[in-house]
């Protein structure tokens, strides 16, 4: 009887140990996305998932037809393959915050790529940190995430800092090139982290260059009336707007601005509903004449060869939806981190974090083509162009060295569309 109990004692400890070695030998690296995937930006927070769930698809299999580093390989130091752990923050940031604890705390996950919103990215991006933890940001703007002192941040996109400065560039532009006359400039935007930032920050780079301020409107995101804050505009009656809409409420303030018969001479959009082809393509006529900083869309192709076959798999996952200036970013972040790690040589922490830092980084799916940190986390080859939506189609428009079409201004009319 002891025998027996024996041999069933060794043979238990056996199998555990087998499993145990088998557990051990399992090659992957979790990673986290907190992305909205419900929520009035469900649509783009979908198509971030959708990227990242690209990139990883490209690092884990042999794409020798993609013209992307890692591609032609299989995962990273020696075999190690990416396993995504999906979370939905709904665009709330304590939902968010609390995801990325889960994440960390009980799903395992090496690192987090998010969030869209910068209003979640900021506590999310603060748990990564607080745990010595890895934070790769692709799309979220706000120029005060990058301002934290963070060691463990690393942000893929253009910030709303350098957007303003662009957009006060292109009305001077228009000024000294077409006697625009131009003085006045309204803000709209959702009152968030994002939003407030924004607004901050194109006021800061307007009155800089000698431009009035005359309308300051705030709203709260996922509003389902902007009336008053678009007859707050219309009385103000700014030749330009700055504005920081995403999603459903880019769609109705312009819908709003159709039925009260208002246009500003021109519109330029921060990372927004305005960037989003599914709503462009909503919008129709009423999208077209608006503009705003664009790092990637379909008419970029002849720019950014390398996209077209990485873009050939994301739209299976999107319905044959494109990459969007957002979406992208989120695919940069992953090849980014994977590169890094690869390079680092190791899955610690704070030397993949130093090998970040310390290296310039090849991104064909960038427009800069390279990505390279500074302190904070900032990527500072970022790149973006403004575009203007013309017969659904986003044109480049500035600079003048790389436009491909004449600027339409001021915006036509409603009733001339």
């Amino acid at each position: 009887m002891k025998r027996t109990v024996v041999l069933c004692l060794i043979a238990v400890l056996s199998i555990g140990l087998f499993c145990g070695a088998a557990i051990a030998e399992e090659k992957i690296i979790k990673i986290g996305t907190v992305f909205p995937l419900t929520g009035p930006v469900a649509l783009a927070g979908q198509r971030c998932k959708a990227a990242v769930e690209t990139a990883v698809e490209v690092i884990n299999n042999a794409h020798p037809e993609i013209q992307v580093p890692l591609a032609a390989q299989e995962g990273v130091l020696d075999g190690y393959k990416f396993v995504l752990v999906h979370a939905d923050h709904q665009g709330k940031p304590d939902v968010g915050k609390s995801e990325a604890e889960r994440l960390f705390d009980q799903e395992g996950v090496y690192a987090i790529i998010g969030s869209y919103n910068s209003s979640v990215t900021k506590p999310a991006s603060f748990v990564a940190e607080r745990k010595k933890k890895l934070f790769m940001c692709g799309a979220s703007s706000s120029a005060a995430l990058t301002k934290q002192g963070f060691k463990y941040f690393f942000r893929m996109a253009p910030t709303d800092e350098t957007e303003s400065i662009e957009f006060v560039d292109v009305v001077e532009w228009l000024n000294e090139t077409k006697g625009a006359g131009l003085k006045t400039i309204g803000l709209i935007y959702e009152n968030s982290e994002f939003g407030k930032h924004a607004a901050e920050e194109g006021r800061k780079a307007a009155e800089e260059a000698g431009f009035q301020v005359v309308a300051d409107v705030p709203f709260n995101p996922g509003a389902t009336n902007l009336n008053s804050e678009v007859q707050t505009l219309k009385a103000a009656n700014p030749d330009v707007v700055f504005a920081a809409n995403l999603g459903a409420d880019y769609t109705l303030w312009v819908n709003t601005m159709k039925q009260m018969n208002w246009l500003p001479k021109v519109a330029l959009n921060y990372c927004s509903g305005y960037q989003d082809p599914v709503i462009a393509g909503q919008l129709g006529k009423d999208g077209d004449y608006f503009m705003g900083g664009t790092g990637y869309s379909p008419e970029f192709a002849d720019m950014m060869p390398a996209v077209a076959a990485v873009e050939k798999l994301f739209k299976e996952k999107t319905d044959g939806v494109p990459f969007d200036s957002d979406s992208i970013q989120e695919a940069v972040s992953m090849l980014v981190l994977a590169q890094a790690i690869e390079k680092a040589g190791t899955l610690d922490a704070d030397k993949v974090a130093e090998t970040l830092y310390a290296n310039e980084w090849e991104s064909p799916l960038s427009l800069g083509g390279k990505v390279a940190f500074s302190p904070g986390g900032q990527n500072i080859m970022a790149k973006s162009l403004i575009t203007q939506l013309q017969g659904g189609e986003y044109k480049k428009i500035f600079p003048e060295s790389m436009a491909d079409t004449e600027i339409v201004f001021p915006m036509k009319p409603w009733d001339q569309r």
